[in-house]
């Protein structure tokens, strides 16, 4: 008996984590853990702590719980155990820069805790021969996803130039049909809706009679009658007529119906890129990949095309000089300017084209003679803040519900609370701009709610739009505050996302099937 505990004492004690995407079967969490138990057995050791990632991709740390807490266990120093059992190198993720992977290892091992890769030909014991392959294995990690990207991309085009949708609301007026591999009709795709089965497809088709007819009123105040788009969205919201959930029409909303080609039957995809969570592009006309009479048109093509023209020639053949002129005319009109301001009236460019036109903003407000009113400009930019945070709370509840999510969502603070397991608080930050031309943004911690994920909202250096994400886990611990510029560190930068559609995803419940 007393060499039995003996026995039991003398091995070591060690923790395993296991990681599955959905690529492979054989990559499941099950067949790692078995081949993380046969190894255990051989080398003495005695497994006494589990981390997993069920589901997860390897692209970023987001959404990876149990790697976070693996790292936040260990940087504790508090752990009951002195190494890791990893199925090989790839699970800690398919990096671009393999040095992300290497990183997750090097915070292990300079606390103390050693990693051994189970299913790999090499012992990592530190010694050259493991370096290098190590390195070799991260890099072709890596390219696994980046060959992977270019092969579902080439898929995606190929459905695009069949006539396929491929993600996204249908938008006003529209609606998604889905249908089987014969096309025959299946049923109407709700909000959130997705296919179910690999072989149907998905459609747009013209929405309701009254939404067709809506779209169709637009085109002609706005070519007939040469209504603006505020004029049409107030005309709307004087009726009654709502949006789409039941809001109130905006002149973002007029002017997406009015530049979108879906509603003339046109399939387009590739307008921007967002590959493997690098910094999203827009692509010029050239490279976007469309499919005509894709779809039943809600409008007339020529009618399309008389909207694209008034667009174009209202604001891109503008000279700087004209440009000054309008400027100068809404200060004398509102007696102070904001990129508000500015995006609300017809007459001018959006903030950003004249920014890129006279270099920024408040250089463009000088050349017409004026300076801004500090006071002014916080009470608008703040009027501007709270209006964006309630938006921005009322759209990530929407995207979480309809994408199957359960949500609740504290009244007194907005705290939400997603699927019983975590919360989340949403922060909007607006930049600061320096006199040297750097830009700051301040990022406030609630530390008295201490929700499991902070959402900041960075602004735009105008205040006046959301600029990127970052999606804060609490379980690293970044004070009460951090300061963000524009080229953070890795160590923040990996938190970073143009939007939230990730964030949205990983709140679904999945169901994932365990593999024989």
């Amino acid at each position: 008996m007393d060499n039995s505990s003996s026995s039991s004492r003398s091995r070591s004690p060690v923790a395993q984590y296991v990681r599955m995407s959905t690529e492979h079967q054989q990559y499941s969490t099950e067949n790692q853990m078995f081949a993380i138990v046969r190894y255990a057995q051989a080398h003495d050791m005695d497994i006494v702590r589990t981390y997993s990632d069920h589901g997860k991709s390897g692209l970023t740390l987001i959404g990876r719980s149990g790697l976070q807490q693996l790292l936040a266990d260990v940087s504790s120093g508090d752990v009951d155990f002195v190494a890791v059992l990893v199925y090989d190198v790839s699970r800690w993720g398919r990096f671009q820069n393999p040095d992300q992977g290497a990183s997750y290892e090097f915070s292990l091992t300079s606390s103390g805790v050693m990693v051994h890769y189970c299913a790999e030909e090499f012992r990592n014991d530190g010694s050259l021969s493991s370096a290098l392959l190590k390195t070799v294995k991260r890099g072709m990690a890596g390219e696994y996803s980046r060959e992977l990207s270019v092969k579902v991309w080439a898929g995606q085009r190929r459905l695009i130039e069949l006539g396929y949708r491929q993600g996204g609301p249908a938008g006003y007026g529209l609606r998604r049909h889905l249908i089987d591999q014969n096309h025959q009709f299946k049923q109407v795709l709700g909000h959130g809706d997705r296919k179910s089965l690999q072989t149907d497809r998905v459609i747009l088709v013209p929405g309701p009679e009254i939404e067709v007819s809506i779209v169709r009123q637009i085109y002609r105040r706005f070519l007939e009658e040469r209504r603006s788009e505020t004029e049409i969205a107030q005309w709307l919201n004087a009726e009654g007529v709502p949006w789409q959930f039941g809001r109130c029409w905006t002149r973002e909303n007029i002017r997406q119906i009015l530049t979108n080609p879906k509603y003339i039957g046109t399939n387009t995809y590739n307008r921007t890129s967002y590959k493997l969570h690098v910094k999203r592009i827009n692509n010029p006309p050239e490279q976007w990949i469309q499919r005509h009479h894709a779809f039943e048109p809600v409008i007339d093509h020529d009618q399309f095309t008389q909207a694209q023209q008034i667009i174009l020639s209202r604001n891109s053949h503008l000279s700087n000089d004209e440009i000054l002129i309008r400027l100068k005319r809404l200060l004398n009109a509102k007696g102070y300017l904001t990129g508000l301001l500015i995006e609300e009236c017809d007459e001018l460019p959006t903030c950003s084209t004249i920014a890129r036109r006279f270099g920024c903003l408040i250089r463009a407000y000088k050349l017409i003679g004026w300076t801004p009113l500090r006071d002014l400009e916080y009470v608008e930019i703040n009027r501007h803040l709270r209006r964006r945070y309630g938006e921005l709370v009322s759209t990530i509840s929407e995207q979480l519900r309809a994408n199957g999510a359960s949500l609740s969502v504290d009244p007194d603070t907005d705290l939400l609370t997603i699927n019983d397991e975590y919360s989340v608080s949403v922060v909007v930050v607006r930049c600061k701009s320096l006199a040297s031309g750097a830009r700051r943004w301040l990022v406030r911690f609630d530390s008295l709610l201490r929700p499991d994920i902070t959402i900041a909202a960075r602004l735009t250096p105008e205040n006046d739009a959301i600029f990127d994400y970052y999606i804060l886990p609490r379980v690293f611990e970044f004070g009460d505050r951090i300061h963000l510029r524009d080229d953070n560190p890795l160590t923040l930068d990996v938190y970073r996302f143009e939007t939230l559609d990730y964030f949205i995803e990983i709140a679904r419940r999945t169901q994932i099937e365990a593999i024989a």
